[in-house]
């Protein structure tokens, strides 16, 4: 009998499901041996598929490889033939369903479109080829087409080796589209000359990017992708993605992005749906097929040529644009038959109950270990609901390898508490345990709210906060109460979700400052209108309004969370919590973390039982420097008193305001 994986010995819990756990690793370990050859090649060899097919010069020729097993002929046409289907520009069959042509270096130019024309028996469809890593949409037809992107000078990176300081990770998603304050799509290089700055102004050391592989629908937010290579063109070349990049990690930024390997849309001319009349090439067969809840399409992760596929394209971002990792989006719909809809996960036997896709759930064991494998500082992100145990645990001990998952619970909450509790309900010991509530051997990222709440349809918490009254009183001086509240609640919220992480802090583009709009792309019902689909800077930069109070407030809290090595692995230590008072107290080492969420009362002498020393105020959300009333002399040290009754411990006697929270740091 062999060891018991360490996933196991954590957690006792998880006992009953040794063989279930076991059989899953042991899984991932056979498909590894068989894609690598019983190790005769590595992980990244197998995976370095972008290498052979797709469009490629050489020194002397262009060559074309595509795998559509399904074909019976397959010509190249574009702008260099007319579109024609021309003897010269046919593909011809190799093994294993690989079609491939070779051309004379002069056949087709830089910037020319083409695509493939298919025939299979029973039918014929012009296709983009599906390793295409550049792809174009016409401005006048909307037509979208392959594009052979040779420049005579392409860009080189000048950061040749980048080592991300993410300890902690502190992320800044966002969407290059609709990052700008003009009402239309955003360009990488506008975001790198107008955005980055702000957020290395701010602090964050991580930039997630959502829309970059290619989609035809710019409203999808970039979920429904057509081309798994190719970044959008609708943002710029690749050049000006690389560059971006490149700036950022000159700042020292780390850069990572929304992958989507959880489904691909169904569109069959942009994307590979029916891809040589084979609707099962890349996705699974019978009610497999389609998703039911997101009109897509879900791969057939027990091929081996589809793990190539998407193997491959994890390897392609790292290497060829220098991404420091990615975010699996959709996670949760990858694990289940039933992609976790309808389901509660109130018990372990939820998550081995036979419902589970094995074949996913090794594709992402293998998309870990070869993502680090490429690159061993990359970063990996789980976006997966259920709670599956062992997702972000180390796959030698029995879990699937994320670094990190999100902690999807905390933005659920904070909806749930501003919905439908009154601030006098507010308990500080039911807010402590759900923000902490997580496995101990999986870091994740905490958040307080994601981009689906800014969607139309949905509200950003401080539009919860503050609603209407966001367009009538956020002038200074023209405050009420309604506003007042909900900009000292956004602060302690925020303060509550980051300084409890135990991997992360990610914070959505423009939400650090109360971003008042909501997120509606160009779209048929709205007039194919940009003016929702971007970001207001000029409220954050206009100091006669409060935005700048709670963009400023953001910029300290992350200096607080930064000012502490290793924050995120340090242990938290409730000290204390009165549900009836509405205080809570927690210690991260010298850091002390004080909150009254009660809305009315203010405390004189609260006494709190701590390590004996000298504390100053470092972050205090009523200071008048970020809207706050400025209640209390934060200039003055703060020496505790002993007790006889406590030999290691003294009382911190303070003034806390009401609806306040502050940061304290014990002197050394």
């Amino acid at each position: 009998m062999g060891k018991t994986l360490k996933l196991i010995e954590n957690d006792p819990w998880l006992k009953p499901y040794t063989d279930a756990i076991t059989g899953r690793h042991q899984h991932a370990i056979c498909k590894e041996a068989e894609l690598t050859d019983n190790g005769k090649q590595s992980l990244s060899d197998f995976a370095s598929g972008y290498l052979y097919f797709g469009l490629h010069k050489t020194q002397d020729s262009w060559i074309l490889r595509e795998w559509a097993p399904n074909a019976t002929h397959i010509y190249l046409i574009g702008t260099f033939n007319g579109w024609k289907e021309e003897i010269q520009y046919e593909l011809k069959k190799l093994e294993n369903g690989i079609w491939k042509i070779n051309l004379p270096s002069d056949a087709i130019q830089h910037n020319d479109l083409y695509k493939l024309s298919i025939y299979w028996d029973g039918g014929h469809g012009e296709r983009i080829p599906a390793w295409a890593t550049r792809v174009v949409q016409d401005k006048n037809t909307n037509i979208f087409s392959a594009q052979v992107w040779n420049p005579d000078k392409p860009y080189q990176f000048k950061k040749k080796k980048f080592t991300p300081n993410t300890d902690p990770l502190l992320i800044y998603e966002c969407h290059i589209g609709m990052a700008q304050e003009e009402e239309k799509i955003g360009t990488y290089n506008e975001f790198r000359e107008k955005v980055l700055p702000r957020i290395v102004r701010e602090g964050y050391n991580c930039i997630q990017i959502m829309a970059i592989q290619e989609h035809p629908y710019y409203g999808s937010f970039g979920y429904h992708v057509s081309s798994f290579f190719a970044a959008s063109s609708r943002f710029g070349t690749p050049d000006d993605l690389k560059k971006l990049i490149d700036e950022a990690h000159q700042h020292g930024i780390a850069v990572i992005m929304d992958i989507v390997h959880s489904h691909a849309v169904k569109n069959e001319i942009e994307g590979i749906g029916n891809f040589a009349g084979d609707p099962n090439q890349y996705f699974y067969p019978g009610g497999r097929r389609e998703h039911p809840a997101w009109d897509s399409l879900c791969f057939d992760y027990g091929k081996n040529e589809v793990l190539h596929f998407l193997l491959s394209n994890c390897k392609f971002w790292l290497e060829e644009y220098k991404f420091d990792g990615f975010r699996f989006d959709g996670v949760t719909s990858m694990l289940y038959y039933s992609h976790g809809l309808g389901e509660d996960f109130c018990n372990y036997g939820d998550y081995y109950n036979g419902h589970q896709d094995d074949n996913a759930i090794c594709y992402l064991t293998l998309a870990n270990k070869l993502i680090h494998e490429v690159n061993p500082r990359a970063v990996t992100i789980a976006e997966e609901v259920s709670g599956m145990p062992g997702l972000a645990a180390k796959f030698e001990d029995g879990g699937y390898g994320f670094d990190y998952r999100m902690a999807m619970n905390i933005p659920d909450y904070w909806i749930k508490m501003i919905k439908e509790k009154v601030d006098e309900d507010w308990k500080p010991s039911n807010l402590f345990w759900e923000i902490t509530n997580r496995r101990q051997d999986e870091k994740t990222i905490s958040y307080v709210e994601s981009h689906d709440q800014a969607l139309v349809g949905d509200k950003t918490i401080i539009f919860r906060l503050i609603d209407a009254d966001m367009y009538w009183h956020m002038q200074k001086g023209d405050e009420n109460y309604v506003v007042n509240r909900g900009i000292a609640l956004h602060k302690m919220i925020r303060l509550l979700t980051a300084s409890t992480i135990n991997g992360g802090y990610l914070n959505f583009m423009g939400n650090e400052f109360g971003h008042p709009e909501w997120i509606d792309f160009p779209r048929e019902g709205n007039g194919w209108s940009c003016k929702y689909a971007r970001r207001q800077w000029n409220l954050v930069d206009n100091k006669n309004l409060l935005y700048h109070y709670l963009g400023d407030f953001d910029r300290e809290m992350l200096k607080v969370v930064k000012s502490l090595k290793h924050f995120q692995a340090t242990s938290i230590q409730e000290i204390w919590h009165n549900d009836e008072d509405q205080i809570l107290v927690y210690s991260r080492e010298t850091l002390l973390f004080v909150f009254n969420f009660n809305p009315k009362q203010s405390f004189t002498d609260y006494g709190i039982l701590v390590s004996p020393g000298a504390y100053e105020v470092i972050l205090n959300t009523d200071d008048i420097i970020f809207g706050g009333n400025g209640f209390t002399d934060d200039s003055v040290i703060h020496f505790t008193i002993p007790d006889p009754l406590y030999s290691n411990k003294e009382w911190l006697k303070l003034y806390i305001p009401a609806r306040t929270a502050f940061v304290l740091k014990r002197k050394e």
